[in-house]
């Protein structure tokens, strides 16, 4: 019995032993070096809040069993920590397994992609491939091999600039009055009838420069003279009497502003113009007229282009014409003189003023402005909330607090009064914008990106503002479309992220161009170029501006190929 056993496991060895040595996981394993694995791209990058590889290779002829399957795990290694990507399943001709097929005479290629969730610590990490062969029930795992480096996660540098929009004042420094008055003429005359300076319009002139003699705010601007003939006569000379009216109605105005003690100043302050015979009003006085044949007499002025043919028709139509000299060609032989007065609103210190003392007497328009002569945030808000106050329903005082809230960071405070004014002027692409910055900032990028769509026409800060969801989402494209011709930090991070490393001139212009981050980008940019001495030299301006950047550097992968270099160990150490 004893001999029999002792048999039965000597049998049981040889077999083992046959087993093992006719298992082709073996060979696998002995010539697992010839086998090519590629991975994409390298170093790992993050994009969005994910970070997405795709993983190539081939295996040499006769390699690959037909009756094996193999599982091919990429896994990134990041401290104590690390992840799987979803794995890829291969297998011989003859395999009942899942997967793809690799030939065994000709040998085989493969591909494969997957994306994990971003987490703190995989900047610095390494993907490695586990690779476990299966034959006939049996395992085995080839050597881990390390097939990348990771993470860059560059586009985290991202600024935090979300812009709100203000609710923007109309105030006017001044505004211009017109003050209009006619000097008619008797025919083929140019001088200034006295009776013509007792007209309504003349004397109501008249009491207006007489009100405002004593006012401080009112000046005097410009006198604007247009004359013209009635057409009638020979052409040429009625050229010539459009510019007498002219230079006698500006001398007659003139006289006028002079007895009123109206100071005017030296200079070209007066024009005068002649416009020759009147057609154009002609027209519309005829069609605005009762006169028989009046459709008869404009189809004339549009049949005929030369003037004097058209005034030849128009006489042959004797009747008519009688009433037209009576009734409308007198209302042409005129001179429009325009005084147009300058009417100052408050100054600055003015307003400052009545801010301290009597807001309420300020419009609305002075009040928004007021608010922008301080720069203390304590003191627009005071203003804001007395117009959100006095001028209730117009929704820019509800806004503007919610501005001022927003820059001192009071999100909740903030998305409240923006309600508010979109309460008082539903769907306003301003107050929309700014409630998408509230989102924003509060983690929620759909709504928020909603917002802005809503918000088309509020500025120029809207695209903006798309463009830093753009880039946490990693749709850099469409960042760099919404930062077209804007210099700014993120417009260059936007850039540098979709492929273009020639962002300088775009940090440089930018109003955060001197920030640490501004020129630790720019180092970035030079090393993705290849541009050794700009990478140091703007690395050695960051880490001297904030030195937490020193550490950063000498983990971040977009450096990996500088690590060794000795100028970079100088800047980062």
């Amino acid at each position: 019995m004893k001999n029999q056993n002792m048999k039965l496991t000597a049998m049981a060895v040889v077999t083992a032993t046959a087993f093992i040595a006719c298992n082709p996981l073996n060979k696998m394993v002995k010539r697992q070096g010839e086998v090519n694995y590629e991975l994409t791209p390298n170093p790992v990058e993050m994009h969005g809040d994910s970070i997405a590889i795709s993983l190539s290779g081939s295996f040499p002829e006769k390699y690959f069993h037909k009756k094996v399957s193999a599982t091919v795990t990429p896994v990134i290694v990041y401290g104590e920590n690390s992840e799987n990507f979803d794995v890829l399943k291969l297998k011989g001709e003859d395999s009942e397994a899942e997967g793809s097929t690799i030939a065994y005479e000709k040998g085989g290629s493969f591909s494969h992609s997957a994306v994990i969730p971003y987490k703190a610590g995989m900047e610095t990490a390494t993907v490695e491939l586990r690779v476990s062969g299966e034959f006939k029930g049996k395992t085995k795992d080839l050597d881990p091999k390390k097939v990348a480096d990771g993470t860059m996660i560059t586009s985290k540098l991202v600024m935090s600039s979300d812009k709100g929009i203000i609710g923007a004042d109309k105030f006017q420094k001044f505004t211009m009055e017109d003050n209009m008055v006619e000097i008619h003429y008797l025919v083929n005359q140019s001088n200034v009838r006295g009776s013509e300076l007792t007209d309504k319009d003349i004397k109501d002139l008249k009491a207006k420069l007489k009100a405002w003699k004593d006012d401080v705010k009112m000046e005097f601007n410009a006198l604007q003279v247009s004359a013209y003939a009635s057409p009638e006569g020979e052409l040429s000379k009625n050229e010539n009497l459009a510019n007498e009216r002219a230079e006698s109605g500006a001398k007659a105005v003139q006289g006028i502003l002079k007895g009123s003690k109206v100071a005017v100043p030296e200079g070209e302050y007066t024009s005068a113009t002649g416009k020759g015979e009147d057609w154009a009003g002609f027209k519309t006085l005829m069609q605005a007229s009762d006169i028989n044949d009046k459709e008869l007499i404009i189809r004339v002025l549009e049949t005929y282009q030369d003037g004097e043919t058209r005034e030849k028709e128009i006489k042959n139509l004797a009747a008519t014409y009688t009433e037209v000299a009576k009734k409308v060609l007198p209302e042409l032989r005129r001179a429009q003189c325009n005084v147009v007065m300058k009417h100052n609103n408050l100054t600055d210190d003015e307003i400052k003023a009545l801010v301290d003392t009597k807001i309420d007497s300020l419009d609305v328009e002075q009040m928004l402005y007021a608010a922008t002569l301080y720069d203390d945030l304590a003191k627009k808000e005071s203003i804001y909330k007395s117009c959100e106050s006095i001028h209730a329903s117009d929704w820019r005082g509800a806004n503007n607090v919610g501005y001022v809230y927003l820059m001192q960071n009071k999100l909740s405070e903030a998305k409240a009064q923006f309600e508010k004014a979109n309460g008082i002027s539903a769907n306003n692409p301003v107050v929309q914008n700014n409630l998408g910055v509230c989102e924003r900032l509060n983690g929620n990028l759909n709504g928020a990106m909603e917002y802005y769509n809503n918000a088309s026409g509020a500025g120029p800060e809207v695209a903006q503002n798309k463009g830093i969801i753009n880039i946490i989402q990693g749709d850099y494209a469409d960042a760099v479309s919404n930062y077209s011709g804007v210099n700014s930090f993120n417009a260059a991070l936007a850039n540098v992220m979709n492929g273009n490393n020639s962002v300088g001139a775009m940090i440089d212009g930018g109003d955060d161009k001197d920030e640490a981050v501004s020129y630790y980008l720019k180092a970035v940019a030079a090393a993705r170029g290849g541009d050794n001495d700009m990478m140091i030299n703007n690395l050695k301006s960051a880490t001297s501006k904030d030195a937490g950047f020193k550490a950063k550097a000498k983990g971040d992968v977009e450096f990996i190929k500088y690590w060794d270099n000795a100028d970079f160990q100088s800047a980062v150490n």
